[in-house]
């Protein structure tokens, strides 16, 4: 029998928030820093323009102070602000790449398929705004700036869009996060074949070396975090030494780390390591525990784990100050906004990147005859099209590099102008999608996309162990455990769930941990000898009611409180009867990716986050309208 693990420590049995508010996965846990990470970002921004025009000589002089790194004769040199261009933002970009690489390992884009769409709409929202700002200086000195309205600042836009675009939903993050690395990596590239000045050969061949060996390192199962930091920091050296923008690196390395869910045998060694600790608490036995444990979560999540907030909360507001510091006057203002630099920048970002995503998005899906549409509807997409327009952190690198002087304050005027109209704008396609009639209004933020089936073995109602309608249009499969305390306060929303409206199918799947609940496996079992006579459901009922009470004796008390023919269960229980019965429920489990109870899939995909009453009535309710889209 397999072994997993189960949810986080809560709080008492009764209080069913508090055990499941905690429950939050990468994209969700990435998500949430973002928003925060979102007010800080503008909070620093004021800072900046306050700074600049309170002091303009005294913020200049601050950034533009050197500092130098040196070991023997060599030296690094460079002032505060490049610092903070260069170096602390390879983190902020790494960040990104480890989150796109997770979707593209565990998220829509495992289908391989589904990945033309988001790369086609990442590049029809660059394409278009680029040719804005072509059009608009045409024949100009400024024309070699158009990649300052490329690209768009994927934590900005996603924090912002978690503010103002409430309403659309869940998917569209993921949707939009897929689109904007494509042009962030697009945008990276530019900076280091565009705007890379006296390009040395000899270091960017070792840092095409470099990663060579990283890419070897990884195929041959390397593990260790530390052997991959030397090698990006060699990359990054060796290319801040050709001449070449060093960020790069950072979506890179991101992109190389590979995301996937804890392993079975991860698991059960952990779990190991752990009880030998707890027998014999010694420093090694403690940190093989340490090690085993986070031996047992991939790489991808630790590392987003360790350096999202810094990104979100210190390295980005940095930038941001040190950058976005701008003075302002009434006289600036009007020669800017006459600039066709500030009106190639707001003209592509917000008329521009709507129009490229939603259109590119759109010709895909004629072109393939709807065999590949969005995850959301088509007024989500343009909300996620016009949120796009906000690319205050890579606009504001590529413009540090293009520009300078007078040139470089009006395409920061540009870039912030954007990023105030693009949210304006992306509040208003969520006001008009609110007045839309009930349907229309669902079809157009969920739209008709088949969704990602997540559980690997289908329900099959002449096997599984099924509450509620036949033909509900909404099924709940769970996988869980009877010594569970977590299935235990998930067991009281489920009733409540299957009260509503009568349209709600639920299904119950053995997944017993056997390593933390001694008395899981022979409850299982129980229940499938009560099923044996006709009274799995009741016996369920009673496994629940009593978690603490599930030895032998007590279960054979049970069936006979049941009325079973109590003899006979216990040979069945005896015999291990219905143990073949419940290995195939957690073989399933190991297919679907489970690894831990409960478990929740709403009509095959994956419910994520809570499992609060709340928010499972959500899944459902998301569910019940695209099965009716669906009819």
């Amino acid at each position: 029998m397999t072994e997993h693990r189960e949810g986080p420590a809560a709080g008492p049995l009764s209080d069913r928030t508090a055990w499941a508010r905690n429950l939050q996965t990468p994209l969700r846990e990435f998500m949430r820093t973002e928003t925060g990470g979102a007010v800080v970002l503008l909070a620093a921004t004021i800072a900046a323009l306050v700074w600049a025009n309170a002091s303009g000589s005294s913020y200049d002089a601050f950034w533009g102070t050197e500092a130098s790194l040196r070991a023997g004769r060599h030296a690094l040199a460079m002032n505060l602000r490049e610092w903070i261009n260069s170096g602390l933002m390879t983190l902020f970009f790494f960040v990104v790449g480890l989150e796109a690489r997770r979707e593209f390992d565990m998220g829509e884009l495992r289908e391989r398929r589904r990945l033309a769409l988001p790369l086609a709409a990442g590049i029809g929202g660059m394409v278009v705004p680029v040719a804005i700002y072509l059009a608009v200086n045409a024949g100009g000195p400024s024309l070699h700036g158009w990649g300052t309205a490329m690209s768009t600042d994927t934590a900005f836009a996603l924090g912002v869009l978690t503010l103002v675009g409430k309403r659309f939903p869940g998917r569209l993050h993921a949707y939009l996060l897929t689109v904007t690395v494509v042009d962030d990596l697009v945008a990276l590239l530019v900076i280091a074949t565009v705007y890379s000045e006296d390009v040395k050969v000899g270091p960017l061949l070792t840092a095409v070396g470099v990663l060579a060996v990283t890419l070897a390192v990884r195929a041959a199962g390397v593990a260790h975090l530390p052997v991959y930091a030397v090698l990006g920091i060699g990359a990054w050296l060796a290319l801040n030494a050709s001449g070449v923008e060093p960020v790069v690196v950072g979506l890179a390395m991101g992109l190389l780390t590979y995301a996937y869910p804890a392993a079975r045998t991860d698991l059960e060694r952990a779990s190991e390591v752990f009880r030998l600790f707890r027998e014999q608490p010694t420093p090694e036995l403690a940190r093989s525990a340490r090690t085993g444990v986070a031996a047992a979560i991939s790489p991808n999540e630790r590392l987003q784990q360790l350096y999202h907030p810094w990104t979100s909360y210190v390295i980005v507001p940095l930038f941001a100050l040190a950058n976005a510091g701008i003075p302002i006057s009434a006289g600036f203002l009007r020669h800017a906004f006459a600039s066709p630099v500030t009106l190639g920048i707001v003209a592509g970002y917000v008329v521009g990147k709507p129009i490229g995503i939603l259109g590119l998005s759109w010709l895909v899906s004629a072109v393939s005859r709807g065999r590949l549409k969005p995850p959301v509807g088509w007024a989500a997409v343009g909300g996620g099209g016009a949120i796009a327009g906000i690319g205050f952190t890579a606009a504001l690198l590529i413009a540090t590099l293009a520009f300078t002087g007078d040139r470089l304050a009006e395409a920061k005027v540009g870039i912030l102008s954007a990023a105030l109209l693009a949210s304006a704008v992306t509040w208003l396609v969520v006001r008009v999608t609110a007045l839309l009639p009930a349907r229309p209004r669902v079809v157009a933020l969920l739209g008709t996309a088949e969704s990602v089936i997540d559980l690997a073995a289908p329900v099959d109602p002449d096997r599984d162990h099924v509450r509620g309608p036949d033909r509900a249009p909404v099924t709940v499969v769970e996988y869980g455990d009877f010594e569970c305390p977590y299935c235990g306060q998930a067991e009281p929303v489920i009733r409540e769930l299957l009260a509503g409206q009568g349209d709600v199918r639920y299904v119950w799947r053995h997944l017993p941990l056997n390593d933390v609940h001694p008395q899981a496996q022979v409850a299982a079992q129980a229940a499938e000898a009560a099923a044996a006579q006709g009274a799995f459901w009741e016996m369920h009922d009673l496994l629940f009611a009593h978690q603490d009470a599930l030895q032998p004796k007590d279960l054979v008390r049970y069936a006979g409180d049941l009325g079973l023919d109590t003899a006979r269960f216990r040979d069945d229980l005896r015999r291990g009867a219905g143990a073949g019965r419940v290995a195939e429920d957690v073989d399933s489990a190991d297919l679907s990716g489970v690894s831990g109870t409960p478990t929740f899939f709403v009509n095959g995909r994956r419910h994520q986050g809570a499992y609060d009453l709340e928010s499972l009535r959500h899944a459902v309710h998301i569910a019940r309208k695209r099965a009716a889209i669906g009819a």
